[in-house]
């Protein structure tokens, strides 16, 4: 049943694409512009273009991923621990008063603080993604009933066994949804971070080929940008079927 379900969405998902290419191709047509050159004309250029648009594919997916387990890494134990109303009284005031900065205006900083290497792209990313999950990780291990934690200690359990297999399971259907959003995130940022003092990753194949008029590499890279979201996404919908058995 469930594999049938999958060949079907997988089925829905090629004829959204198909339409999304004819209505892409009509609209070339009749604006008969440069800037809008026709799908296929873009799929030529993105196989021509393969190596050079894999290299810089690479340093993306790189840059995206170590954002992810940076944030992941930070974000996970301080949402989680803020159950604890010690800890919460640390995490609490610190997401309410530094979530709502735009925190993409701080790349110049990193760059001045970090260099202009992947480090400050990287850290930059993992800051915005970290807020993200923190907020979804706290709020999920927030809303796990008492009533399951009561169960769980009458037959003994810990304060470890508690998180163990009630808090985290609980909550972990949220924390992957959370990161599933962050990757769309996770992109859109890395173009902005690919778009200043680097001379690699698609972001800056995006800018460097629309200063040059080159609207079908132009296009190519943005379609590569979307392979590797998602591509990113369909990893973390396969991680949450593995984890989250349940659901």
């Amino acid at each position: 049943m469930q594999g049938d379900k999958r060949d079907n969405r997988g089925w829905s998902y090629l004829g959204t694409l198909v339409v999304l290419l004819a209505l892409w191709k009509i609209l070339s047509s009749l604006l008969s512009h440069p800037a809008l050159p026709a799908p296929e004309v873009v799929i030529t250029s993105l196989i021509n273009s393969s190596d050079e648009l894999s290299r810089h594919s690479a340093v993306s997916l790189l840059r995206v991923v170590y954002a992810l387990l940076l944030a992941f890494s930070l974000a996970f134990p301080a949402g989680i621990l803020s159950r604890e109303e010690v800890v919460d009284r640390v995490i609490s005031p610190l997401i309410y008063l530094l979530y709502p900065i735009p925190h993409i205006v701080l790349l110049p900083l990193y760059i001045l603080l970090f260099g202009i290497g992947d480090f400050s792209r990287v850290a930059l990313i993992a800051t915005i993604l970290f807020f993200q999950i923190a907020v979804t990780t706290r709020d999920a291990a927030r809303q796990v009933s008492e009533y399951y934690v009561y169960s769980i200690k009458s037959l003994g359990a810990s304060k470890l066994d508690v998180y163990r297999h009630v808090i985290v399971p609980a909550a972990m259907p949220k924390i992957i949804t959370a990161l599933r959003i962050s990757v769309g995130t996770a992109v859109a940022v890395l173009f902005f971070a690919e778009s200043f003092a680097t001379n690699t990753g698609l972001g800056y194949v995006i800018l460097d080929s629309w200063s040059r008029a080159d609207y079908e590499m132009m296009y190519a890279a943005i379609a590569a940008m979307a392979m590797l979201g998602f591509s990113l996404y369909v990893t973390l919908e396969i991680v949450e079927r593995r984890v989250c058995r349940w659901i």
